[in-house]
């Protein structure tokens, strides 16, 4: 076992809400939150936010007249950090770090940018600054007046696990006693959509759940897009305070045969699962927030992953992407408050299309992300 990292507040806006209230009422039942949108020649399945919460967002815009050139990855971050650092009861005083991620970032902007700039052949004068990758991290810690380190990066669909990574490692070399760690995403778009058309992993499922994730017998990859972000309070130890104690936490990459390439087995799973373990039996795990991004080849190997791992007692197995779409680079946390929440309530939220047996109790949740290229994280959660 690692250091133990206690997750002292997690927040979130998703399409599930803003609260954690929202959120967890929101996985009681078996709805999705995935409606068509006119993004291509036909209308395609996404995941929003809801009106209340598209509403906040258009308030926080005008909190601040430099706010109003910001994307919306920007404005999802500050208002999930606001969230977390007051649930954590964080001041400025603090100087906490910040480390929050983006797989696509600003590509609301940057199409709206380009698209300008090909017609009159000069850009606006805020495309840069407002589209660069430390965008989000920066405009976080203008807004919350921390002083402390404030780190960016993108690592496709793990970033905010590798985020969490992050956090982790400042925090246990002594040089920050705690960290926001997270990651926003807001990619329904035209452009982000066509790119998963492109590379044919969206969904065009027509049943009553567009999104297939863990349906371990689809024939057809069933990706849908969703926005939003969350956000999560790191601290040293064990903390009274706490929601969930990080317990151990591992990572691996795979080597590359094409771009978005993952072995049938994901090796890099295996590797990070195993050492989010440590010590830890595998029997011992009692449920995993499964990455499943809803693909044939995805959700196969991550489950062939988990069956090497942990052999005939495989712990109980869901995922929140059927419900709430694809965030990429914000996917990992929102996993992460799911698993959080679910040890808080002792309930396990099950996938409607995934039959198994409900685990008996809840001590121990791990949580797994990938990105293109089979950069793999692992986080293990315990009460």
């Amino acid at each position: 076992m690692q250091k133990p990292i206690s997750i002292t507040a997690i927040s979130s806006i998703s399409p599930l809400g803003t609260s954690l209230q929202e959120t967890w009422t929101g996985y009681q039942n078996n709805h999705h939150g995935l409606v068509p949108k006119p993004l291509s020649d036909t209308p395609v399945y996404v995941a929003e936010i809801p009106e209340e919460a598209r509403q906040q967002i258009e308030y926080l815009r005008q909190y601040d007249h430099k706010y109003k050139a910001l994307d919306d990855t920007v404005l999802f971050a500050i208002f999930a950090s606001r969230q977390a650092v007051k649930e954590a009861g964080w001041t400025a005083l603090d100087h906490f770090g910040i480390n929050i991620g983006s797989s696509r970032g600003a590509t609301g902007l940057f199409e709206s940018y380009h698209e300008n700039f090909l017609k009159k052949n000069r850009a606006k004068t805020l495309s840069s600054p407002t589209t660069t990758l430390g965008n989000i991290s920066s405009w976080v810690a203008h807004d919350l007046q921390t002083q402390g380190p404030e780190v960016s990066h993108s690592i496709t669909c793990s970033t905010a696990l590798h985020a969490v990574l992050n956090g982790i490692a400042w925090i246990n070399s002594g040089m920050c006693k705690s960290f926001l760690v997270g990651g926003s995403e807001a990619p329904l778009t035209p452009f982000t959509v066509a790119q998963m058309q492109a590379l044919k992993i969206y969904s065009k499922e027509k049943g009553e759940y567009p999104c297939r994730a863990l349906d371990l017998a689809k024939k057809q990859n069933t990706m849908v897009l969703g926005e939003g972000a969350s956000m999560a309070c790191l601290e040293a130890g064990v903390k009274d305070n706490a929601l969930a104690i990080i317990k151990g936490y591992g990572y691996a990459t795979e080597i590359l045969e094409h771009n978005i390439s993952i072995s049938s087995d994901a090796q890099c799973f295996q590797r990070s699962m195993t050492m989010a373990l440590g010590n830890l039996q595998p029997d011992d795990v009692d449920a995993i927030v499964m990455h499943a991004p809803g693909t044939v080849k995805g959700d196969l190997s991550e489950y062939n992953a988990i069956k090497a791992v942990f052999g005939n007692k495989i712990p109980g197995l869901t995922t929140n992407k059927w419900k709430i779409g694809h965030s990429f680079g914000a996917s990992g946390l929102l996993s992460l408050e799911m698993a959080v929440l679910m040890l808080s309530h002792q309930q396990f939220i099950h996938v409607p299309f995934y039959a198994q047996e409900t685990p008996k109790h809840l001590k121990y949740i791990l949580v797994n992300a990938v990105g293109f290229g089979g950069n793999a994280v692992s986080i293990l959660i315990s009460k």
